[in-house]
């Protein structure tokens, strides 16, 4: 990554408000409102911004429950991927989808109200994907951490992870 400092504080602020102005933005950096935007458009243009959105909260739609979901086809042909791939996205309940390396195929990040609305999705959703051979399913208890990338690429590292104690690691 070629930038300077001040593209990686644009981009750091940018990254915990999307809604910053130009005018703020050259306050914290020491630049004019018209060279930040400047730098920004390239940053757009590059493709390190790729847009912005609202952080809607889901619980605010009822989609309390977030579930994890494993899954594995009974194949791995072109064809079965290109396929399962094709109707993921047709499933209105999966907010993210990831290929993944491993036992299993695929993960899907699923919202949903409740176990009972997730039985739902998981009957008339999840079992109807092409080439699924196994769905597991793991429910969220709490959400920790949702970062869009690491703070370190920032120069930001977060806490340290602490040593155990010797009670803690035996």
């Amino acid at each position: 990554m070629d930038h300077d400092k001040i593209d990686m504080t644009i981009l750091a602020e940018l990254s915990a408000n999307a809604r910053v102005s130009h005018t703020e933005l050259a306050d914290r950096v020491g630049l004019s409102s018209t060279a930040i935007a400047r730098r920004q458009r390239a940053l757009e243009d590059e493709g390190y911004i790729r847009g912005y959105q609202a952080i809607l909260d889901p619980g605010r739609f009822g989609l309390n429950t977030t579930v994890l979901v494993r899954i594995a086809l009974n194949s791995q042909s072109d064809e079965a991927l290109k396929s399962f791939e094709a109707a993921v996205v047709n499933c209105p309940s999966v907010i993210r989808t990831f290929l993944m390396s491993g036992n299993d195929d695929y993960l899907l990040i699923v919202l949903a109200r409740d176990i009972e609305d997730f039985e739902r999705i998981h009957r008339t959703e999840l079992s109807r994907l092409p080439h699924v051979s196994r769905i597991q399913s793991n429910f969220a208890l709490r959400e920790i951490i949702d970062r869009a990338v690491p703070p370190a690429i920032f120069g930001k590292p977060g806490r340290p992870a602490r040593k155990p104690t010797r009670k803690q690691a035996g």
